[in-house]
């Protein structure tokens, strides 16, 4: 074992890969062709990499808080599938026909193949592609449990806000000819948020942002002497899009103005307090919308409420095309 480990500890360290990763004993005892992967420490340092585990954990938190779970360590609390099982029941509102508890190895990876079969049935048919196995989950593979946990927040629309374009460095250890070969690769965590929701199709303000973000403030400036010159006869003004409309009160209000109609204040929530009552008002302004003949808006009522201001723009762009003539 220990001629074993400091072959491994030398693998990891020769000078094509600087990087210092410690394996433990059970990483080195590989049969031949065998592979383990493990997470570059730096890359577990990340700030994104941090707040996407804790935005990933208060979720599942969030779902179960009735069945009284409470997930600390991602590894260590959804390896061996019950609380996958408990999410997914929650999230599908469906039961899955699995024993409650099993504490033997081959019980834990037979509820995992019944969850999994369970997700794949519902993510294949949305392209999505599986990066987790029934085996890469029990063993613990941080890697294949957040791919697991992204696509099914994605899936099943989530309210709450992941941080893109997360990558990690992983260390691939193989064993070859008796000696462990180790590469580096970059894993892909998460994208946009458009892309992983499914939306391909890229618009104007995709453009705006990656190709020309100088423009961005008249595009702001023009929406916002749009909206005002409506909020002003209720004596309101916004001055910064981002965090103005976020709690969906001066869209549902614009709406009125706009369709010149009275919006009944028992319809929406005119100071929300909670994320909740935020999206309920944000959704409740989209529907008014979709009641004066606009399409369906593209963003998602809880990326309005997270302050992402390119989701913002969207929506107050489909209503100054059609009401920028509306006195």
């Amino acid at each position: 074992v220990s001629d074993l480990q400091e072959e491994g500890k030398n693998a990891i360290n020769a000078p094509m890969n600087p990087s210092t990763v410690d394996i433990h004993p059970e990483d080195t005892l590989l049969e031949e062709n065998e592979e383990r992967t493990m997470i570059d420490p730096n890359s577990k340092e990340d700030p994104k990499f941090k707040e996407l585990i804790k935005v990933l954990i208060d979720w599942i938190n969030d779902v179960l808080v009735e069945e009284r779970i409470i997930v600390k360590q991602l590894e260590e609390d959804l390896y061996d599938g019950q609380v996958l099982q408990k999410l997914l029941e929650k999230l599908a509102n469906r039961k899955l026909n699995v024993a409650e508890v099993t504490q033997s190895e081959i019980g834990q990876k037979q509820k995992l193949q019944t969850v999994l079969e369970a997700v794949h049935d519902l993510l294949r048919p949305h392209g999505w592609t599986i990066k987790w196995s029934v085996d890469s989950i029990h063993v613990k593979n941080l890697i294949s449990i957040l791919h697991l946990l992204v696509a099914l927040a994605m899936h099943f629309r989530a309210p709450i806000r992941l941080p893109e374009h997360v990558s990690v460095q992983v260390v691939v250890v193989r064993k070859r000819e008796g000696l462990l070969q180790t590469t580096h690769v970059t894993e892909e965590l998460t994208t946009t948020t458009e892309m992983m929701m499914g939306r391909f199709e890229r618009d104007a303000f995709d453009t705006l942002f990656d190709h020309a973000p100088d423009k961005l403030s008249v595009v702001k400036k023009s929406l916002i002497t749009f909206v005002n010159k409506h909020l002003n006869k209720l004596n309101l003004e916004v001055t910064e899009l981002e965090t103005q409309f976020a709690d969906g009160v001066y869209l549902v209000l614009l709406m009125g103005l706009l369709e010149d109609y009275f919006v009944p204040l028992h319809n929406f929530y005119l100071t929300p307090e909670s994320f909740d009552q935020k999206v309920h008002n944000v959704s409740f302004a989209f529907e008014l919308m979709q009641d004066g003949g606009l399409k369906k808006p593209k963003a998602r009522p809880e990326d309005v409420v997270n302050l992402d201001l390119k989701s913002t723009l969207r929506v107050l762009y489909n209503l100054f095309t059609k009401y920028k003539n509306v006195e």
